[in-house]
């Protein structure tokens, strides 16, 4: 049994996101809070959370300043952002300030309890279509005053580029290890080889790292267009 929250001042939306996860994950338990204050009282006092879904626009709490605040009171809490905005840039800004993912509040009922049990499963979940968007060109605060990785993707093998893309595009390890046809335990073997060779700490340092490439660019170099 899970225990979610989602925190969005819109009672109509909630209940929404209440009628999906009743309907789709029947054994789970879900909290509601209408602000930040709400939602920090409802962490404090619910220590078998599993998941908070944070909506960007409380009433007392503007852009990722509500995820800031439960990061710094509960850095233990997976807090994913389910919002409207679907700025490439707000998305990759969250990931950098530890959300574990981001999902738009236009995700289809069955996409979105997809993003749910991944991200239950302990994965980041980000919208695929939004993060195959080309990248923009101003640098992202969890690079900066980092050594550029650039170089470093050359030391990828193919198939860990090929990991590393669908990577960067949201896809889960189930999914990457059913599109190259390998085990998934295979599939965990690669991300810890790619987050060792590119010298980060987790997974999205390494998608944020490597939308300042052109991996399919390096690929097709290699070998041809990307499979």
């Amino acid at each position: 049994m899970h225990t979610l929250m989602v925190a969005d001042d819109h009672p109509l939306f909630r209940e929404a996101i209440a009628a999906v996860i009743e309907a789709g994950l029947p054994d789970s338990r879900l909290l509601e809070a209408e602000s930040l204050d709400q939602a920090l009282r409802h962490v404090a006092a619910c220590a078998e959370l599993d998941l908070v879904l944070l909506d960007l626009g409380l009433p007392d709490a503007s852009g990722l300043e509500g995820l800031r605040a439960l990061r710094a009171a509960h850095p233990w809490l997976p807090v994913a952002i389910l919002s409207a905005d679907q700025e490439r840039r707000t998305i990759l800004d969250a990931l950098d300030l530890g959300a574990v993912g981001y999902i738009p509040k236009s995700t289809p009922r069955r996409d979105l309890l997809a993003a749910l049990a991944q991200l239950l499963e302990g994965q980041v979940y980000l919208p695929p279509e939004i993060m195959r968007r080309p990248a923009v060109t101003r640098p992202s605060p969890a690079t900066a005053g980092m050594p550029s990785p650039g170089p470093r993707f050359a030391e990828l093998t193919d198939k860990q580029l090929e990991v590393l893309l669908r990577l960067s595009r949201g896809a889960s390890n189930k999914v990457i290890a059913r599109e190259l046809d390998i085990a998934e335990t295979t599939v965990k073997t690669h991300v810890s080889a790619i987050l060792r060779k590119l010298g980060v700490p987790g997974r999205v340092q390494a998608i944020l790292a490597a939308n300042d490439a052109d991996l399919e660019a390096l690929l097709a170099e290699r070998h041809g267009p990307s499979r």
